[in-house]
C-alpha cells in the first residue's frame, strides 16, 4: 500500500525521506550544567534515526545560559558548542535521518540561578519568580543570541532550524496579552506583540537561508488568551518573512487544565495551514500509524510530529508501517528482526 506518511517531502531543498517528525523534547541531560552535548544525546538521537524517523529536531536549546529552562539544558550560546552539536549531527545523518534543533529562550519560565528576564515582570505562576521586564538592550542581545545560535547551528551541519515560539518560553510570553502588559512598540495591538519574534525571524534569515520552522501554542487555553484563529495573521506575516513551515502546539503560557485527547491539536495545524496557506506540522497524542495517515490524506498537516510515543517505542515507524500494511527500509543489521 501507498502511504502518505512513508512519502518524502521536500522542503526549501531539502527532502525528508518521509512525513514523521521527532519533536523537541527537554532531555535535561546536560550533567555538566555547560550545556554542551553528552553522551546521553549522542545515544538517543542516533537512535530514533536507526528507527526510521525522517526528521529529528534537537531539544530546546538555549541561545543564552540564562536563558536555559534547566541549568541540565543543552546550549548553543558559545562558539565551544558547536564541536558535541557537529559530532551529534553526523551521528544523526549517518542513518538517513535529517536533522534539526529548536533554538530557544525560556523566559520568564527559566529556572538558573540569577536574573531572569520577560517582557513584563509579571511571573509564570504564584510559586515562580518574578522576572525582570526586559529593557530595550535586552531585546537586541536577545535578537542576537538567536542570530548566533542560528550561525552556528549552521556551523554544526544541522539541515533545519526551528525557533521556539511556544509553551510559554520567551516568544510565546511575548506574543500572548496574558504575560506581555508591554507599552511600548513590543506591546499592546497584536502587531507589536509580535515584533519581537518578527525581528528573530529577520534575524536568523540573515545568516540562514536553510528550511525554517517556527513552534507555536495555537491556544492560551483562557478566556483573555490568543486562539487559533488569532495565530492566523501571525502566521501569514511569518511565510512573508520566509517561514517555511508551522509546528503547532499549544499551551502552557498560563497554567491551564487542558482537556488532550488524541489528535487534540490537530484542528490547530488544519485551520493554519487552510488560512494562512503555509505548511504546518501536528502534534498532540498522536500514537497510531492509521491516525498519523489520517491526518496527512485529509490535508490537515504535512509533517506529523511525534513526542512521548516516540520516547516509548524510538522504532515507530516500523509499527506504523505494520499498521498500514507496508514495508520500509531497515538497517542491514537488523534486517532479520524485521522479515517475518
Amino acid at each position: 500500500m501507498e502511504t502518505m506518511l512513508f512519502s518524502p517531502y521536500t522542503i526549501r531543498g531539502v527532502t525528508l525521506k518521509n512525513r514523521i517528525v521527532m519533536s523537541p523534547m527537554c532531555m535535561y541531560s546536560c550533567d555538566t550544567e555547560d550545556g554542551k552535548v553528552r553522551a546521553w544525546h549522542k545515544i538517543h538521537y542516533p537512535t530514533r534515526a536507526v528507527g526510521q524517523v525522517g526528521l529529528i529536531i534537537v531539544e530546546a536549546t538555549a541561545v543564552t545560559a540564562q536563558g536555559r529552562i534547566s541549568s541540565r539544558d543543552l546550549g548553543i550560546w558559545s562558539d565551544e558548542h558547536v564541536d558535541g552539536l557537529r559530532e551529534l549531527v553526523s551521528l544523526v545523518k549517518e542513518h538517513g535521518a535529517k536533522i534539526g534543533i529548536q533554538l530557544a529562550h525560556a523566559g520568564r519560565k527559566a529556572e538558573v540561578e540569577g536574573e531572569i528576564i520577560a517582557p513584563s515582570a509579571i511571573p509564570f505562576s504564584e510559586k515562580t519568580r518574578t522576572p525582570k521586564e526586559m529593557t530595550k538592550v535586552d531585546i537586541e542581545e536577545t535578537i542576537q543570541a538567536f542570530q548566533n545560535g542560528a550561525r552556528r547551528a549552521k556551523e554544526a551541519g544541522f539541515d533545519i532550524i526551528e525557533i521556539h515560539g511556544a509553551h510559554g518560553y520567551l516568544i510565546n510570553e511575548f506574543l500572548s496579552p496574558l504575560a506581555n502588559k508591554r507599552q511600548d512598540e513590543y506591546g499592546g495591538s497584536p502587531e507589536n506583540r509580535y515584533r519581537f519574534l518578527g525581528e528573530v525571524i529577520n534575524a536568523v534569515r540573515e545568516v540562514w537561508d536553510g528550511p525554517l520552522f517556527v513552534r507555536i501554542s495555537a491556544s492560551d487555553y483562557h478566556p483573555e488568551g490568543l486562539t487559533a484563529k488569532d495565530y492566523i495573521p501571525y502566521a501569514k506575516r511569518m511565510k512573508e518573512q520566509g517561514v517555511d513551515l508551522i509546528d503547532v502546539s499549544s499551551g502552557a503560557v498560563v497554567p491551564a487544565t487542558i482537556n488532550a485527547y488524541p489528535g487534540y491539536q490537530v484542528p490547530f495545524a488544519e485551520l493554519i495551514r487552510r488560512e494562512a496557506e503555509i505548511a504546518t506540522g501536528a502534534v498532540g497524542l498522536i500514537t497510531f500509524g492509521w491516525q498519523a495517515e489520517e491526518i496527512l490524506r485529509n490535508g490537515r498537516a504535512d509533517l506529523v510530529f511525534l513526542a512521548r510515543e516516540l520516547l516509548r517505542n524510538p522504532y515507530w515507524p516500523y509499527t506504523a508501517a505494520k499498521e498500514l500494511g507496508t514495508t520500509i527500509p531497515a538497517p542491514v543489521q537488523y534486517e532479520r528482526g524485521w522479515h517475518f
